[in-house]
C-alpha cells in the first residue's frame, strides 16, 4: 500500500481537473448567455436573482481555480455550498436518479468539493508552490 499512498498527489489532481471541468462547463452556460433565464429560474424558486451572479462565480471561477490548484479550499468551499443550495432547492424533490432530474450528480460534485475541503490541492498545485501544503 505504500506505492498506492506515493500516488495520493496523482488522484487529487484527478479530483480536482474532473470537479473543475464539470464546473467550468456548468457556469461557462450562465456567464455566456444563460445567465437571465437563470436568474428568472432562481426567482420562481424564490431565491434573490442576484444570487445567479454567486451561483456563476462559484462554478465558473471556482472551476477555473480548482484546475489550476489556486486557492483550492476557498473554490471547494463555494462549489460545495452551490451544490448544496441546488440539491436543497431543485433536485431533493425528484429523488436521487438524475434521469428525473435527482440529485444524484450534484451530490457527487458536493462530495467530490467536501473532499477537496479537507484535503486541499495536493503537491501538484499552485497552492503548493505559494505554500500552503494542504493535505500533507
Amino acid at each position: 500500500m505504500n506505492f498506492a499512498n506515493r500516488l495520493q498527489p496523482l488522484g487529487l489532481l484527478v479530483l480536482r481537473l474532473a470537479l473543475g471541468t464539470v464546473m467550468i462547463a456548468h457556469g461557462y452556460q450562465k456567464v455566456f448567455g444563460g445567465m437571465p433565464g437563470f436568474m428568472q429560474m432562481l426567482s420562481h424558486m424564490g431565491i434573490p436573482p442576484w444570487m445567479g451572479y454567486l451561483t456563476a462565480a462559484a462554478e465558473f471561477g471556482g472551476g477555473i481555480l480548482l484546475v489550476a490548484g489556486f486557492l483550492t479550499r476557498i473554490a471547494a468551499i463555494a462549489i460545495f455550498l452551490d451544490m448544496a443550495v441546488a440539491i436543497s432547492k431543485v433536485h431533493l424533490q425528484h429523488g436521487l436518479f438524475s434521469k428525473n432530474g435527482g440529485f444524484e450528480f450534484p451530490m457527487v460534485c458536493a462530495a467530490a468539493a467536501f473532499s477537496l475541503i479537507w484535503s486541499g490541492a495536493g503537491p501538484i498545485a499552485i497552492d503548493w508552490l505559494w505554500g500552503s501544503k494542504g493535505g500533507r
